[in-house]
This record gives structure tokens, sequence and C-alpha cells, in this order.
């Protein structure tokens, strides 16, 4: 089947993935791969610029890839790589940042926002992570990249970094497309912020049944519901947000016995639990068949690698040509 484009999707290793990575990327991770030629990368030069856990990113990066292929990223049908593993991403980086103004890149609110998250550590690299990511990108002619409304601002200047290439150069990189993923922001079990882990508000997908019941029991549901014997109002639950993705079957009926008041907020977070629980079993044992094989995970990224490059250096073989460069 003739594939409709080429995706590209990085992010930073972060260990064990979450529910709401799961919701909010790797499912549509995982979809894509039936009609488009997928890049997937670990962005680990990305994760350098806080300069914290930095003995951790094996590790994470490991965790976070494991669970990728536990979900259904395939690597045969997927480039599944390390960021640093190509070092053609640099020299892009470098050379996309001849044409790229300091001015746009200290007005974007993404790093005002990086600035007041780490005060004492505004670095070089924290100002050019927009070029880093529009390398990324341009690197592998993808064509499409797909992101939360949130990511959307991200993406639009990685388009002006490559129009402003390509007015200066004549056109040679290819300015991506945005395709929006269906998912809305997930939130965590506090029912408030969006699921991460530095706010333990998550729930990992590679839990046991047990630990899934345990973090989905403490999550907040209908902050309109007092009583046992009140009617629900499932549209403000956060529990039912996350079930009706999860068991959309089921959904109706949750939604009926909930404003009927014929289950209350306990029983409808066992509900979820074990739902949760069954959803991910499948999930579960793939990631203990891969996890037996401590090497698998590195073979498909150094797969993963030499596929990447294989674009790669015919990318950076024709940029090079257009700006000059012997």
């Amino acid at each position: 089947m003739k594939k409709k484009g080429r995706v590209f999707s990085g992010a930073r290793p972060t260990g064990r993935q979450h529910l709401g990575n799961y919701l909010g990327a790797i499912r549509n991770y995982v979809a894509l791969q039936d009609d488009y030629e997928c890049v997937y990368c670990v962005v680990d030069l990305h994760a350098l610029t806080s300069l914290t856990e930095t003995e951790f990113l094996k590790d994470h990066t490991y965790d976070m890839v494991l669970d990728w292929l536990a979900a259904g990223m395939d690597p045969k049908r997927s480039i599944i790589f390390v960021q640093s593993h190509v070092p053609q991403v640099t020299e892009l980086h470098t050379i996309l940042s001849m044409t790229t103004p300091l001015g746009m890149l200290t007005r974007l609110p993404t790093f005002k926002e990086k600035v007041r998250q780490q005060p004492d550590n505004v670095n070089y690299g924290l100002v050019g992570y927009p070029v880093l990511m529009a390398a990324d990108i341009t690197l592998y002619k993808a064509d499409t990249v797909p992101v939360g409304v949130d990511q959307a601002a991200h993406l639009e200047f990685t388009r002006e970094i490559v129009r402003r290439f390509n007015y200066h150069f004549g056109p040679t990189l290819i300015e991506p497309q945005i395709k929006l993923t269906d998912f809305p922001k997930v939130l965590g079990t506090d029912g408030v912020n969006k699921m991460s882990k530095s706010l333990n508000n998550h729930i990992e997908l590679a839990s046991s049944p047990e630990e899934i019941q345990e973090r989905v029991m403490t999550m907040v549901t209908d902050p309109a519901r007092r009583y046992r014997t009140d009617p629900g109002h499932p549209e403000i639950c956060n529990v039912f947000t996350l079930h009706k993705h999860l068991s959309p079957d089921d959904a109706p009926r949750i939604e009926a016995d909930c404003r009927n008041a014929v289950i209350g907020c306990v029983e409808h977070k066992r509900w979820f639990a074990k739902d949760l629980a069954d959803y991910f079993a499948l999930f579960r044992a793939r990631r203990a068949e891969f996890a037996s094989d401590p090497n698998y995970v590195w073979e498909v990224l150094t797969d993963g690698a030499e596929r990447a490059q294989a674009i790669a250096k015919v990318t950076i073989a024709e940029v090079k040509e257009r700006v000059g460069l012997p």
C-alpha cells in the first residue's frame, strides 16, 4: 500500500511511560504506522538542556523504548532510534542556526517559560532548542508531524525556519504539516494537573493490576457529587474521561449508571481499574517478553540509527551543496 507521507515525532527519554504518554502520543504513534512511513526518535540531546538526571539517560531511554515496543510500535514498520546516534542532526542544527535570528528564539513563550523554570541555567542549548527540533524533523524529510494543540506553535516555528532557509538557499527542506492528535490534555490522578511523573499523579503502563487499582482508588472523581445517592456528572469527572477512551463500548452504560446514581464514584473507580488492567494485559506480557532479552532494545535502536542515517546523509549532503560548503 502506498504510504501517505513520512511522519516524524520525538520524545525526551523519561523512562517508564504512563497513561498520559499513551493516550497523548504512543497510541497515535502505533496507529500512524498503517498509513505513513514513521520515524520515531528518542531526543536525548534535548534532555541535556536541563542538566539534571543525565546519569539516568541510558536507563530512561531503555525503559521508554521498551514501553514503545510493548505498546505496538513496530521496528519493522517504523524507524526507531536515538537522536545522538545520528550525528548529522547536529550538523544541520548548526547550519539552520545561521539563518535563525536570535530575537525570534528569545521571544518565544516556550523559551521564556524555560527561563522561569531554570533561571540559573539559561544555556545556549536552551535558546537553540527550537532549531535543533527543526533539524530533527527536516533531516528525515518528514512532511507530517503529529502534535497536540499545545505544541502547534513549536511546529509553526519549525515551518518558519524551513521557509527562511529555503528563501536564502533555494527549495531544499520540506515544510512539515501539522497533524493534530485527537486526545485533549490528559489529567493526572489529582484531576487538575496534566499527568506527570514530577507531580506523582501518573499511572504507569507497566503497573501490575494491584498497583493500578491502588493508584486509581486515589483519583479525584466528580467534584460536584457529595453523596453516593447523588446523581453524577460524568462530563466533569476525570475518571469517566479516561474510562470512555479505553472502554468506548461501555461508555454509554457507565454514563447512564453514573447520572442515575446506579453506581457511585468508588464503584466506578473499581470498574475503571479493572478495565485499565485488562486493557494493558497484553502490553505487560509483551513487555516482559522483550525485557527477557536485555539486548533487544539496543539492537532495535542500532538498526534504527543505521536506517535513519541512510536518510540523514542524503539530506545533509543536499543542504551542504545548497549552502556552498565544500
